[in-house]
């Protein structure tokens, strides 16, 4: 099980500092939610901010990219230090070049899912990228409920992985607190993305491992 705090939901004005309690809380990733104004009704950080928090951050910088044209940030985003990049099956006809313009530049390939976006859309990509996002909000804000109608996505990508012998991971992004990713998890996620559930806590590395703890306990096993 891997943990991911959201740096969305970190203290804006000590994003260093906070990419390092994240460190040092002994999380897996740093997710870094990429927002463009135009994708989703909000603007957040680019590539500057993921070069700042590089060095605070010794493990994978997972960078999620909510934007219309990707293509054109993805070098900046490689040069700035991110380990993957996902973009959105939202972005019909672009996706097939985006996925192998991410490969072709060396880092992990990622492609996220909205809440009303059918689940049959990524289903001709699985065997192109290392990583299904379902996103478990409308994109663009954080600190929103977790929908439950989303479940279901999980359970679907989760059966395609066994039924075509895949080892993708399944990354779930919203309303994301123990109780969620629990539940997420019995549904076949293995990545929890966690903005304010997390950063919320004066003791971050107690409530990363407890995540951690309550998510691979609720997991199917076997």
């Amino acid at each position: 099980m891997i943990i991911a705090p959201s740096l969305l939901a970190a203290d804006f004005a000590r994003f260093g500092h906070d990419a390092n309690r994240a460190d040092r809380a002994g999380a897996e990733w740093l997710h870094l939610d990429i927002m463009d104004g135009h994708f989703v009704p909000n603007i957040s950080f680019g590539p500057q901010l993921v070069r700042a928090v590089r060095p605070h951050f010794r493990r994978v910088l997972d960078v999620h990219l909510m934007c219309s044209k990707p293509e054109p940030l993805f070098q900046a985003f490689v040069d700035a230090g991110a380990d993957r990049l996902t973009t959105h099956v939202e972005l019909g006809n672009q996706v097939t070049p985006l996925l192998w313009k991410i490969r072709s530049l060396g880092r992990k390939v990622g492609l996220a899912i909205n809440p009303p976006t059918l689940i049959s859309q990524v289903r001709p990509y699985l065997d192109q990228v290392d990583l299904i996002l379902v996103m478990t909000v409308n994109p663009g804000f954080g600190g929103q409920p977790f929908i439950e109608e989303c479940v279901p996505k999980i359970q679907q990508v989760a059966a395609w992985r066994r039924q075509l012998g895949l080892d993708f991971r399944i990354e779930v992004d919203g309303g994301i607190n123990d109780e969620t990713a629990a539940e997420c998890a019995r549904a076949g996620a293995d990545t929890f993305v966690a903005g304010t559930s997390l950063f919320r806590h004066r003791n971050l590395k107690l409530a990363v491992q407890r995540m951690r703890r309550v998510a691979a306990a609720a997991a199917p096993k076997g």
